[in-house]
């Protein structure tokens, strides 16, 4: 968790993010970080995802890259388990650290 004196983004997934939907949600997040300003964290919040298929995987790590590039830590909270358990089926689960 962020220490106190740290900015945090807070960015939300949406109820679906499937293939058909995956680019127009990474766009929202890629738009949602290029507003943010003087961030230290951002944590994006998986809770309201009730529909999702393997893009959504694509769409965090997506979200992750561009935040790491800009020297900024990354977490998501509220992971669903059968996300989490598709992180890990891919090899990426290290790479979306809960928080």
């Amino acid at each position: 968790m962020p220490a106190s004196t740290e900015a945090i983004t807070h960015l939300r997934l949406p109820a679906v993010v499937t293939h058909a939907r995956a680019n127009a949600c990474a766009k929202a997040l890629r738009e949602a970080l290029r507003l943010s300003r003087g961030a230290d964290w951002v944590q994006v919040d998986a809770s309201a995802l009730e529909q999702f298929d393997s893009s959504v995987l694509a769409v965090l790590l997506d979200c992750r890259r561009r935040v790491v590039a800009m020297g900024w830590r990354f977490t998501v909270a509220h992971l669903p388990e059968r996300l989490r358990q598709l992180a890990g089926l891919y090899g990426v689960a290290e790479l979306l650290p809960a928080s």
